[in-house]
């Protein structure tokens, strides 16, 4: 008898304990980015621009060449302005000029936009406008 009492208690302390496991599993998964991806416009120029779009950060990659390989991938982590931003909606926008090198970062819920691009070895934002 006693191991059945134990077990009428311990069931749904177990229920409860997973229950809770896994929501906190899908509240941290919510959190997690989802990234949207665009080309530069620029024709001659191989980079791709990528954003968190929750928390508006942006990088970029491109390929370059070492010799003795296939190439190299290179990226540029966000420096001034490139970083986290308000919590939003955010996506990437590239303009239709074949000369430029950036991207517009745009805040979909607000209309916030900055212009973002690489210099030296960071991707770098304009201060957001409207």
């Amino acid at each position: 008898m006693p191991s059945r009492l134990l077990l009428s208690w311990s069931v749904p302390w177990l229920g409860l304990a997973l229950g809770l496991l896994v929501s906190g599993l899908g509240a941290g998964l919510a959190q997690a980015g989802a990234y949207e991806f665009v080309a530069a416009p620029e024709r001659d120029l191989n980079r791709i621009y990528r954003i968190d779009q929750t928390t508006g950060e942006v990088g970029a990659c491109q390929y370059g060449l070492k010799e003795g390989t296939v190439g190299v991938t290179l990226c540029y982590e966000p420096g001034a302005g490139a970083g986290p931003q308000p919590a939003g909606e955010y996506g990437l926008i590239a303009s239709s000029h074949e000369h430029e090198g950036g991207v517009f970062r745009v805040d979909l819920r607000t209309g916030m936009m900055s212009i973002c691009y690489v210099l030296n070895d960071k991707v770098v934002c304009t201060p957001p406008a409207k």
